[in-house]
């Protein structure tokens, strides 16, 4: 048994934290850099340069990436063979949380559904966790901003509609987004599983590198299909026309009942601040 305290966790996930929010992983600023190279639209290809200098600023000065700092969603490998002393890993995870908009100056988004009063250090987090052999955590983060995820559906698809229903649902669902979803977007999409676990295997989906393919070629070639249909809707850069709607698909795919296929789409804007530590 490997024992890991509890300040180790707090001050990981904090960094993690802050450095997700200032930095663009070097996959999305790639995808963002082909995507300058495929635009054919004057105005696009300016959004597209824009939003690289952001990034670099946002790097070189320490500052948020975007005003909208997000919620904050964990997916969390903690190892079997890991023991944390006195704390459990999400009430850890809550600390380095509010330690990490509260220092890293990110904006608060997280208020009460009704009275919509702020809770004042971005808490309660979202903790997905999941048991795996070994010895280490694996903490993933994602900043999801409210615009994107506001525009976010899920469906629950009659078997009969088979994979052009698929297709029609997420290529409508960036279609109805328009600009709102600050495109050019990342599109995360749960295949099959159940009601409740369909947005979740979207929302992981985000987490994978920027155009990385599925391995099941069928499913592969789905996600080249929807991309495609994607950039045909002219809506690109911020909205203002052109090739390039979405970087990529990615689709996380699982089975489900034989009188369901249930299909989740989870938007994610350009600004896609996501980071992983390994402790």
């Amino acid at each position: 048994m490997r024992k890991i305290s509890k300040e180790t966790i707090v001050e990981e996930v904090k960094n993690l934290v802050i450095r997700a929010n200032r930095e663009l992983p070097k996959d999305v600023l790639s995808a963002l850099q082909s995507a300058l190279d495929v635009e054919e639209s004057p105005l696009g290809k300016r959004v597209i340069s824009e939003i690289l200098e952001n990034a670099q600023i946002a790097k070189d000065e320490k500052l948020p990436l975007c005003q909208d700092t997000g919620t904050a969603v964990f997916f969390v490998e903690m190892g079997h063979d890991a023991k944390i002393e006195d704390e459990d890993i999400v009430s850890l995870i809550e600390r380095g949380t509010a330690e990490g908009y509260r220092e890293g100056f990110l904006r608060s988004s997280k208020c009460d559904p009704l009275t919509r009063k702020n809770s004042g250090d971005n808490t309660p987090a979202t903790v997905h966790l999941s048991f795996v052999s070994g010895s280490e955590i694996k903490i993933s983060f994602l900043a999801k901003g409210g615009g994107a995820e506001n525009m976010s559906r899920l469906f629950m698809l009659s078997p009969s509609e088979g994979k052009e229903g698929v297709i029609k649902q997420v290529v409508e669902t960036v279609d109805s987004a328009g600009a709102k979803a600050c495109p050019p977007l990342i599109v995360g999409v749960g295949l099959g599983g159940t009601f409740d676990t369909a947005p979740i295997a979207a929302k992981r989906a985000l987490l994978w590198k920027v155009g990385e393919l599925n391995p099941d070629k069928n499913i592969a070639d789905l996600e080249k299909e929807i991309l495609n249909e994607i950039n045909k809707l002219g809506i690109g850069p911020m909205g203002y026309g052109g090739r390039v709607t979405a970087l990529a698909v990615h689709i996380e795919a699982r089975p489900c009942h034989i009188a369901s296929l249930p299909v989740a789409v989870n938007l994610q804007c350009h600004s896609a601040r996501h980071g992983v530590v390994v402790i």
